[in-house]
């Protein structure tokens, strides 16, 4: 069996993505991915059981990431108000930062054929409880937390990706968005 090779691994990830970017799920064929990834079909393989496997794999790693990066900037001292907007801030500087990404992970989502069969999502789960303790603190207004969660996240992610702004008009915006989100779910 052949040794991975952290360097091809991020290599075929990256082609993978730009891939599915520009030609969709469809289009994503392995042969591409290694072409573009400079590695050949076989070493694809090496790292990944099949295509399905592979976005799948790519897809819960960069879901988590996000979730992740959410979770290490809330558990950092913060309380109540400061928690769901260091959420906010945080999820908008990491759409801004991680573009292309983000917009993976946010298309996967969108094909339920695949992003259904993914399971096992910590991060999410991590932000459900948090937020499930923040009305169990009487921080937050009883509302279920799924829709807590779309109401925080879904706003920011408007801002970020919008393409007719410019990074000081989203920035304003972020900040009286930040205002209507707490003045809604805060109790």
């Amino acid at each position: 069996m052949r040794k991975k090779d952290d360097e091809k691994e991020r290599s075929i990830k990256e082609a993978v993505i730009k891939l599915i970017l520009q030609e969709g799920f469809h289009g994503a064929s392995v042969s591409k991915i290694a072409k573009i990834a400079g590695v050949s079909p076989a070493t694809v393989y090496v790292y990944y059981e099949n295509k399905e496997n592979m976005l799948q794999d790519i897809y819960q790693e960069y879901s988590e990431e996000i979730y992740g990066y959410l979770i290490d900037r809330v558990g950092q001292g913060a309380r109540g108000r400061q928690q769901i907007e260091l959420i906010i801030r945080g999820y908008y500087d990491y759409i801004l930062e991680h573009k292309e990404i983000f917009s993976f992970v946010e298309q996967f989502s969108n094909c339920p054929a695949l992003a259904n069969s993914c399971n096992g999502k910590k991060g999410i789960c991590h932000l459900h409880k948090l937020i499930g303790e923040m009305k169990q603190n009487k921080i937050l207004k009883p509302y279920s937390e799924d829709n807590l969660l779309v109401v925080i996240l879904y706003p920011v992610k408007a801002i970020a990706l919008d393409i007719h702004k410019s990074l000081e008009e989203k920035e304003v915006l972020l900040q009286e968005l930040t205002k209507i989100i707490l003045s809604a779910i805060l109790l």
